[in-house]
């Protein structure tokens, strides 16, 4: 009886330290602006976007209805796009795109990517990025 209640102890003790490792891992890679070796190469138009690119560059957000960072990544965004010059926001529904979410692998939501002055996808965000990261990673695309 006594080994029984060790023995559950331990496997209790073990799922909780991996869950919290796991839990701690996630967080610290969510919202990481960085580059992707699958993104090369991936160009976004007008037609993509329903808008017109930035002048310098472009930031693309994939939201949904019911995501709470989508809000937060949206202001972020709109802040980014107003203080550098030559920057556009532009938010695009991940439900109604499905063939474009398919296509540029979008895997949740917020997912932000950085787009050069000709729409070429250049670094890549996903969860809620930070306001230093996101002007980091526009320095790439200008």
């Amino acid at each position: 009886m006594l080994v029984q209640v060790m023995t559950g102890l331990v496997v209790c003790v073990v799922v909780l330290v991996a869950a919290s490792a796991y839990g701690v891992l996630q967080r610290r890679r969510s919202g990481r602006v960085r580059v992707r070796g699958r993104d090369e190469g991936k160009r976004l138009g007008t037609a993509d976007l329903g808008s017109e690119l930035g002048e310098r560059a472009t930031l693309v957000q994939f939201s949904s209805a019911f995501c709470a960072p989508c809000r937060a990544t949206r202001r972020v965004l709109g802040e980014v796009a107003g203080l550098v010059p030559g920057v556009t926001h532009v938010e695009i529904d991940a439900e109604d795109h499905l063939d474009l979410v398919r296509e540029l692998d979008i895997l949740k939501t917020p997912t932000v990517l950085v787009l050069d002055a000709d729409g070429r996808v250049v670094r890549r965000a996903t969860g809620q990025p930070r306001k230093a990261d996101v002007i980091a990673a526009l320095g790439e695309a200008v």
